[in-house]
């Protein structure tokens, strides 16, 4: 089953988080089960982990968050869209629903946030897996590239067939046609009067990732004590060379890739996603998780 949560977020931003398992049993044995809490990346949603919420909840208590001005979660006009805004409402998410000791799984931007919260609140954490996220910084030329981006999006959508295509095929971006990235697109388009539009605003995604692609966040990364595994795909965004300096970095660090897999790691190749994982998370219910050797996908 799914349910919905609502969450108060550090300044009191609505934020709804998504349990992808039936909830705790009232009695000795309530919350037992081992917390996962799965970030999004920017214009994400918690949907899109769902596939993965579905093997996970045989041993675990997943959970998914529409982070601040994403999916249903509150998305105020003047509200924060700092790093430490993100941060403090995974923290809130973990402190209200009693996940901790949790493994955070995070991709892209939220994968920044759950080392950043690792790095500040390691008695929270358990584990980390870090998915196709770089810690080296971006840089100004690609704020740029991305405001560009989103102005040439042809909206509204008069479809979502329309999304689907455009994303999937017809996208600047996009080097080959990739029908997962237009079904992801598609997940995070809502019906307006006039046709489909992102359920988030485009200035905020930009004012959101302002808050990272300029600095480096090595320093954040080496203070991470928990398992951490590295994941990337291999036609990603994460090269091989900055992934494995990352794991060595990470005082417990692992690595593992993906192949034939873009960004969209886990949407885009589920089960090669989960082949990475699984053994991390196996490592870590049988208390092997000390060792730094590659995990093979």
């Amino acid at each position: 089953m799914v349910r919905r949560i609502d969450v108060t977020g550090s300044d009191g931003v609505r934020l709804a988080a998504w349990e992808f398992a039936d909830p705790p049993k009232e009695g000795a044995e309530a919350g037992r089960a081992p917390g996962i809490l799965m970030l999004h990346g920017l214009m994400g949603r918690a949907t899109h982990w769902a596939s993965t919420a579905r093997w996970l909840s045989e041993r675990h208590r997943p959970v998914g968050l529409d982070q601040r001005g994403h999916g249903r979660s509150g998305k105020p006009a003047g509200g924060s869209y700092t790093r430490d805004a993100y941060v403090a409402d995974a923290e809130a998410v973990i402190e209200q629903l009693d996940l901790a000791p949790v493994t955070l799984v995070g991709h892209s931007m939220g994968a920044l946030t759950a080392w950043q919260l690792a790095a500040k609140r390691p008695d929270l954490v358990k584990a980390l897996i870090i998915c196709d996220m770089r810690a080296s910084a971006i840089g100004a030329a690609s704020q740029r590239e991305w405001a560009d981006w989103f102005s040439a999006w042809p909206l509204p959508f008069a479809t979502l067939s329309d999304v689907r295509k455009w994303f999937g095929e017809d996208d600047p971006w996009v080097e080959r046609p990739n029908p997962a990235r237009g079904e992801f697109f598609a997940e995070v388009m809502t019906e307006a009067a006039d046709g489909w539009r992102p359920v988030f605003s485009r200035e905020q995604m930009l004012t959101s990732r302002a808050t990272w692609v300029y600095d480096a966040h090595w320093e954040e990364l080496a203070q991470v004590r928990c398992p951490t595994l590295v994941l990337r795909g291999i036609e990603g965004e994460l090269g091989r060379a900055e992934a494995q300096e990352m794991v060595r970095v990470l005082p417990r660090g692992q690595y593992a890739e993906v192949e034939d897999a873009g960004h969209l790691v886990h949407y885009d190749r589920p089960e090669g996603w989960r082949r990475a994982v699984e053994p991390f998370l196996e490592q870590l219910a049988e208390g092997r998780s000390g060792d730094r050797e590659p995990v093979s996908p």
